[in-house]
């Protein structure tokens, strides 16, 4: 539960529309529709947008996306808004992964990881993807960048953990992996 009283949605339905992204509708039910939805928007994560609201909140997914019904008592808190997901603790992953890029001659600015940061988890160490292709091949994208397990692998940087949930060795596989693809993590501008 978030600090609105939002535990949630009660169901979700993927749709998609012809050439128009992906739609997750939230069906609020049993609630009255305005209060419950501006909740909602204060407690979702801050890739995804709102596209309408009229009894049913339509959202488009920007990016890898996972979302669960949790009771109020098991529900993990989210970042309330983009101002949010920069926070100390954000600042000094970023920071640390930077200092390990630097020695490792891996480019990447600090705001070009926090801006996919924010597009692909929202801020959440522990997102995992459970929908999209790699998903399905039982290999879903996890942490604050969405890497998979095969990626974190190859481009797992020395002297960061081996755990792909761990906030330094995620950003810096990533980077390193976006370095090898792009150029760098600053020239990615949408999932990788």
């Amino acid at each position: 539960m978030c600090a609105h009283g939002f535990s949630g949605p009660t169901s979700v339905h993927l749709t998609r529309f012809e050439s128009r992204p992906l739609f997750i509708h939230l069906m609020l039910e049993g609630t009255p529709v305005m209060p419950a939805f501006t909740s909602a928007l204060t407690c979702l994560p801050a890739r995804l947008r709102v596209m309408s609201a009229a009894g049913t909140v339509a959202i488009a997914a920007t990016a890898a996306l996972t979302l669960t019904t949790a009771s109020p008592a098991t529900a993990a808190p989210r970042p309330a808004s983009k101002a949010q997901v920069s926070s100390p603790t954000m600042d000094q992953w970023i920071g640390r992964a930077l200092a390990i890029m630097k020695a490792k001659h891996i480019p990447g600015s600090y705001a070009g990881i926090l801006r996919n940061i924010k597009r692909e988890s929202g801020g959440n160490p522990r997102a995992v993807n459970n929908w999209d292709s790699n998903a399905r091949a039982g290999t879903p994208s996890k942490g604050l960048l969405q890497v998979i397990d095969p990626t974190f692998r190859r481009f797992h940087v020395a002297g960061t953990a081996w755990d792909i949930f761990d906030p330094v060795a995620n950003i810096a596989a990533a980077c390193n992996y976006a370095a090898h693809t792009y150029g760098s993590i600053d020239n990615v501008n949408s999932g990788y």
